[in-house]
């Protein structure tokens, strides 16, 4: 049975892909990330996100490259079997993919129930954040069972609210604190080196939504240019709107309170800056966003095992449901992330996102500059840049985590591990040598 033709030829607009990006990007990467990564960064957290736009830059260059050569609806699939072949290595690394999307469903789920509390003041109340977390998840599953033009349509209507919505509150709040930034830190404070890269972890992870584009490379008008326009006006759209909202939140709360107010850093910064109604507004334009986030993500994460599934990449089950492919792997995504939803916090979440992503991250820069370079007419040394970033990111970003959280780091190595063991078993081969040959001579449609 031929599941790509659920997949339609220039069925997305280029500004479509741009909506399609920045929904995703734009959802628990500012509401729920800004705080977090100034814990780690310090006053300087504004910073970490230009950092952060900055190796994504660099690691968008190969999925820019590989989606003009060869634009898939496999997207990271694609990719990554046409550079190692349908062995486990990319199996593997295309299931940390999607698990890392799931990974950011759950934490988009629980931003989204973190500000609804808010909203009510109902803080005290923490036992509700996952349980609207999956009441989210479930509507954003309903929305996707009407059909990818309801998707479409809702993402393209939500993107623009998001953006628009975001610059104004950061642009408000900073004329009310007279576009001053001085976040307030501990007399002779030092500059936090080592929190500061690991800072940029999770930056990287405010901007990985842009992978979404390369996923749906096939169904966009003009691929072969589109593709790679719609990534770059994501992150430029996304670093300019993510850097206006730190300086706002920076001249609205001195460090200690920002940090206080992590999982919820725009509303806290909101209240004195903007008083009640700039309050409100806010948690509603965290609702939004968040609500829209899912619902790309979910869109993204089911037609990618889809994908993956035809190619034969992953094993499937259809445990008794009727319907296509699609329709499992939605009902897959949906209930992993509502578990992750209930069994982890934010922080958490986020850390297993950021050691999913980086780790498929570095094998598929090295996996194309190895086998793919020349065929895709890349430059070696901006895919060496962008390992070496990604490698050190991570490191440093672990090295934090045992110190404050070892055990989330055992669990992350553990299940990236399992994946791989997982898939090598399925697969037989961690490198298939003849099929990626033969991959090199079709591209994937």
């Amino acid at each position: 049975m031929d599941h790509q033709a659920e997949y339609k030829k220039n069925s997305i607009s280029l500004l479509g892909a741009i909506s399609m990006g920045t929904g995703v990007m734009i959802g628990a990467g500012i509401f729920a990330l800004t705080g977090q990564i100034a814990e780690l960064a310090g006053k300087w957290f504004p910073l970490s996100f230009l950092f952060g736009a900055l190796v994504t830059a660099f690691s968008a260059y190969t999925y820019i490259k590989m989606s003009n050569a060869f634009p898939s609806a496999g997207g990271i699939g694609m990719i990554l079997q046409k550079a190692y072949g349908p062995g486990a290595i990319a199996g593997g690394a295309a299931l940390l993919m999607a698990f890392s999307m799931v990974i950011n469903e759950s934490l988009v789920a629980r931003t989204f129930g973190t500000y609804v509390l808010r909203a009510f003041d109902l803080t005290e109340l923490e036992v509700l954040i996952p349980v609207l977390g999956v009441c989210l998840i479930i509507f954003a599953y309903a929305v996707n069972r009407a059909g990818n033009k309801s998707v479409g349509l809702f993402s393209m209507v939500m993107a623009a609210l998001k953006i628009g919505g975001i610059a104004l509150f950061a642009i408000a709040a900073l004329w009310a604190g007279g576009y001053s930034f001085e976040p307030s830190s501990p007399d002779g404070a030092s500059f936090p080196l080592a929190g500061f890269v690991a800072s940029i972890a999770l930056s990287i992870l405010a901007f990985k939504g842009f992978t979404t584009i390369t996923n749906s490379g096939a169904e966009i008008v003009s691929p072969h240019k589109n593709v790679g326009r719609a990534i770059t006006f994501s992150i430029l759209i996304c670093v300019v709107v993510y850097i206006l909202v730190a300086l706002a939140v920076g001249s609205s709360l001195d460090l200690d309170e920002l940090i206080k107010a992590k999982d919820y850093a725009l509303a806290q910064a909101a209240q004195p800056a903007l008083g009640p109604i700039g309050f409100y507004l806010t948690v509603l334009l965290a609702v939004v966003a968040t609500a829209s986030g899912l619902l790309a993500s979910v869109f993204a994460v089911s037609r990618m095992l889809a994908m993956l599934t035809d190619m034969e990449m992953i094993p499937h089950s259809h445990f008794g449901m009727s319907g296509s492919i699609k329709d499992h792997t939605l009902v897959y995504t949906v209930v992993v992330a509502a578990l992750l939803t209930i069994f982890f916090d934010l922080s958490r979440i986020a850390s297993l996102g950021v050691f999913f992503y980086l780790v498929m991250d570095v094998l598929i820069h090295w996996g194309c500059f190895k086998y793919l370079r020349q065929e895709i007419g890349a430059r070696g040394f901006v895919m060496i840049t962008a390992i070496v970033f990604d490698i050190i990111v991570l490191i440093v970003f672990a090295g934090m985590k045992l110190q404050s959280d070892p055990s989330i780091v055992l669990i992350a190595t553990l299940m990236i591990v399992a994946v791989f063991i997982f898939e090598r078993w399925f697969l037989s081969n961690w490198i298939n040598q003849s099929a990626k040959a033969h991959s090199h001579d079709h591209s994937e449609h």
